[in-house]
């Protein structure tokens, strides 16, 4: 069942069905194709979006603030500096006075909680744009990248190779709900979290799904429709580096390993990129590559997000 997610959060891809999810990944392929013909409308003119950054950003950025403009309406960006979320004034106050000015608010936090609890107090819809849990602005965009390139999301296999980040988190969720089988692996104590797991696994919509975590990249990949990789240290992370290069020697997706996937297999990864470790430039210009399908994707879907809950 489909209900109208006007006036809600986008939180997380788990507070949405698979309806609810796909019926968000069609908008979105509908926009892309309108916008390659000249099609433009004026859905959002008059509407103010909000844009929290606590954290510097390219493709969240651009995407929703073409987003706004190419549906009529504007985005405000607001730095770290401009807003200083629970330093310079509370959270509560900040989503209050932001709320009785936009028509909807997307924040990039460090925290999750922070993300919870702007929603809480905004009285207008909030996207996370990402936090240090969850990223499901880019989770719809892989999907919906996904989709394009095999018609279907049920029943496919996605091998997740990396750090068990905020990424993987939705992959997870999003993979668990839509009907995707998904391995994880990673180095030892890099596991996703365990409570982001075991949700995923009990928001399985099919009994033959598999939702796992190994050590063995290689195990991960076997036989995978879908390849994804992803930073071994995200921002935050810079004074681990020098360990995470240490810790995932042997997690690189290159040529060979991802020859082990399926004959037909695409390589996703949400960028920036760092050639050389996580993944190799060879690979990642390779032909069933869809990075940058997947980048511009963040436009189509951010449209598709702010046309569905404002």
């Amino acid at each position: 069942m489909v209900k109208d997610i006007k006036g809600l959060d986008f939180i997380s891809l788990a507070d949405f069905n698979r309806e609810e999810l796909l019926q968000l990944i069609e908008l979105a392929i509908r926009l892309k194709q309108e916008r390659y013909t000249g099609i433009y409308k004026n859905d959002l003119e008059g509407y103010t979006l909000g844009m929290i950054f606590e954290k510097p950003s390219l493709r969240t950025r651009v995407s929703f603030e073409v987003a706004m403009n190419d549906l009529g309406g504007r985005a405000i960006y607001l730095s770290p500096s401009d807003i200083q979320l629970g330093k310079r004034e509370t959270i509560e106050d900040a989503a209050i006075v932001l709320s009785s000015m936009v028509h909807v608010i997307m924040a990039r936090t460090f925290s999750h909680e922070t993300i919870e609890e702007l929603a809480e107090y905004s009285a207008v819809p909030v996207i996370n744009g990402l936090s240090d849990l969850l990223h499901p602005c880019q989770g719809l965009a892989d999907f919906m990248t996904i989709y394009e390139k095999f018609n279907r999301l049920d029943g496919l296999k996605l091998a997740f190779v990396g750090d068990g980040n905020n990424v993987c988190h939705s992959l997870l969720l999003g993979g668990s709900i839509l009907g995707l089988s998904i391995s994880v692996a990673t180095p030892e104590g890099y596991e996703p979290n365990d409570d982001v797991l075991t949700y995923a696994k009990e928001l399985a919509v099919d009994k033959g799904q598999e939702i796992k975590t190994v050590n063995n990249p290689y195990e991960a990949v076997e036989g995978s429709d879908v390849v994804y990789t992803d930073v071994w240290a995200s921002m935050g992370q810079e004074k681990e580096v020098e360990k995470r290069k240490k810790d995932f020697e042997g997690f690189q997706i290159d040529m060979d390993m991802f020859s082990k996937a399926s004959d037909n297999a695409i390589l996703l990864h949400c960028l920036p990129a760092h050639y050389g470790e996580e993944m190799t430039y060879e690979v990642s210009r390779h032909e069933r590559s869809a990075i940058f399908d997947q980048a511009e994707n963040r436009l189509h879907t951010a449209k598709a997000v702010l046309l569905s809950v404002i």
